[in-house]
């Protein structure tokens, strides 16, 4: 759940059309003038909801070959930039693109600082949801956040990853039939599982989740 801590933490997502702060959303413009974003913190997590992800098993990954393993599972513009960040409780690499066509989360990244005064670092949503998995009590955890017309989504059970992928999902509906596809293949029952988001759910779209599943949270 995006927010600050009394251990000097903030928690921010961004995505094309706002940020997500204290579970809501505000627009881009906003920022300007929240005070959250006037101080330094021990610990910053600054994420973008970017869909230009892939997670690449450590075996098979090559740092010199980032941007051809990207651009085989999602649509790269020529300028973009392409990262990796290493993942090795999931003997993973995930490697992304923060070029979506905003600069907010530039913007926070050089204002949002951290307590020695270095700027904070951009990272996937993706990555968030990865690391979040710890979070989760129940044997099957399913992990997504939605915005802006794209799910990200994570499934796993126990220790073993199944899943982590982001679909294109121009209504809060089709983003639960994604949800309800990918534990159908993965015979998953919803109705004892679990569904936790990490961003800020409507009213409306939280009861629709609370009608298939066992349980519904925000992390």
């Amino acid at each position: 759940m995006a927010g600050i801590s009394a251990t000097g933490r903030i928690s921010i997502q961004v995505s094309l059309s706002g940020y997500s702060l204290f579970s809501r959303w505000y627009s881009p413009d906003k920022a300007f003038t929240a005070p959250e974003f006037q101080r330094r913190y021990d610990s910053v997590e600054l994420s973008l909801l970017t869909p230009k992800v892939a997670l690449v098993p450590d075996r098979f990954f090559d740092p010199a070959r980032c941007r051809e393993a990207l651009s085989d599972v999602v649509d790269l513009e020529d300028g973009d930039r392409v990262s990796h960040v290493a993942l090795p409780e999931f003997s993973a690499v995930l490697v992304y693109s923060l070029d979506i066509g905003e600069s907010l989360s530039a913007m926070l990244s050089r204002t949002v600082l951290l307590s020695d005064g270095s700027p904070s670092r951009v990272l996937p949503e993706m990555y968030w949801l990865l690391d979040s998995i710890k979070l989760c009590r129940d044997y099957n955890k399913i992990l997504a956040s939605y915005r802006d017309g794209w799910l990200h989504l994570v499934i796993a059970q126990g220790r073993n990853l199944l899943l982590a992928n982001v679909f294109r999902a121009p209504d809060f509906t089709t983003a639960e039939y994604f949800i309800f596809l990918a534990l159908k293949k993965l015979q998953m029952n919803p109705e004892v599982s679990t569904v936790c988001f990490r961003t800020p759910l409507e009213a409306d779209e939280e009861m629709s989740l609370y009608r298939y599943f066992k349980s519904v949270e925000q992390i």
